[in-house]
Formats: C-alpha cells, structure tokens, sequence
C-alpha cells in the first residue's frame, strides 16, 4: 500500500468576503458620467379658451420635421436632404420676408436687453419605428445646430461680436429668450415608406 500525501486545503472563506469589499470600495469611490440628454424646451400649452380660428392661425407657426423607415427626411410636405435641413430650419424660424405660411414673430420687452421680435416658430419632430438611430441624431444634429447658429447670429449682432459661448450666464440668458429653441417630439409611429 503506497502512502497518499493529503494536499492542503486553502482557506477560502474569507475571499467573498474580501470580494464583497472590494465591490463596496469601488462603487464608492467610482464616479458614475452623468448623461443629460438631449435637452429639450417644450412649448407653452395650448389656451383652452382659444378661438378655432387663432388655432388655424398658429399652423403657420409649427413646421413638422419627418423621418420614414426608409430614413428620407420631410420637412413640411416637401422631401428634403439632411445637408439642406439646418438652413430650412433658420429660413422658418426667422422668417426673414414675412411670409405669411411661415411663423409670426412677436414683439417681447426681455428684461436686461429691451424689445426685439421673437419667433413664435415650433418644430415638431416625429419618426417612424423603422427609423434608423443614425438618421435619427443625424436630424436632432442639424435641428439643434440651425438653432444656435441663429443665436451666435443674435449675439453677434447685440454683444460686438462675440458668439454666444463668449456671452456672460446673463447675456445667455437673454439671447435664449431672444431666440427659444422649441423642438416637440412625437412619440415614434409608423409614419411610413413614402418615396
């Protein structure tokens, strides 16, 4: 009969412990990224005792931004290409000719600045279930950049030529009123394949 030597057994029943430790060190000391979003300022609701006919008014004030499954872009009725959308976009909101299809602009005292025109303009957003994530951002991108292009113009203009991320917190403040960002997103529907 040959001898069997017994291995030693390691002591493991402080290793979860020490685990457990760890696990609880670093999820203290680890800071998590905090993601915001897209940050988005939504309209005003609607006056329940508004006119029928001030409601028909205020359609020249929303311009509805499409995407379908096949990810082609609308804006309006019209069919439109990503690259040309920023520049639609700053055509609504400003409205540079008066041009009744497009938004009112209204006179506003802001406090700190005084009276300018502000528009009234609302981009109504929707995609489709099919839409792809790139299309989609793709989109949000020009929308938001169309937006602050329009407030480095304003800054420009009202501040000797700084942009607005020159502009102190209270100059921003202003040239936010001056120039609102109201993008309203629609839940995704089918909004479908058109060509």
């Amino acid at each position: 009969m040959g001898n069997k030597k017994k291995v030693p057994a390691m002591n493991t029943s402080s290793t979860a412990d020490i685990a457990f430790l760890l696990l609880c060190y670093f999820l203290m000391t680890t800071t998590m990224g905090s993601q915001t979003g897209l940050s988005r300022r939504l309209p005003p609701m609607p006056d329940k005792n508004q006119k029928v006919e001030d409601q028909k008014v205020n359609r020249r004030n929303i311009i509805q931004v499409k995407i379908n499954s096949a990810d082609r872009i609308f804006a309006g009725s019209e069919p439109i290409d990503v690259s040309q959308l920023k520049d639609k976009i700053k055509e609504f909101l400003t409205n540079p000719a008066d041009d009744p299809n497009l938004p009112e602009k209204e006179r506003q005292d802001i406090e700190g600045f005084g009276e300018c025109y502000v528009s009234k303009g609302i981009i109504s957003l929707q995609n489709d279930r099919g839409t792809s994530y790139q299309a989609y951002i793709a989109v949000q991108n020009e929308l938001v950049k169309a937006v602050n292009e329009l407030r480095d113009d304003f800054a420009r203009r009202n501040y000797n030529g700084r942009t607005f991320a020159r502009l102190t917190e209270d100059e921003q403040a202003i040239v936010k009123k001056a120039v609102p960002q109201f993008i309203s997103e629609a839940e995704p529907k089918d909004v479908g394949r058109r060509r």
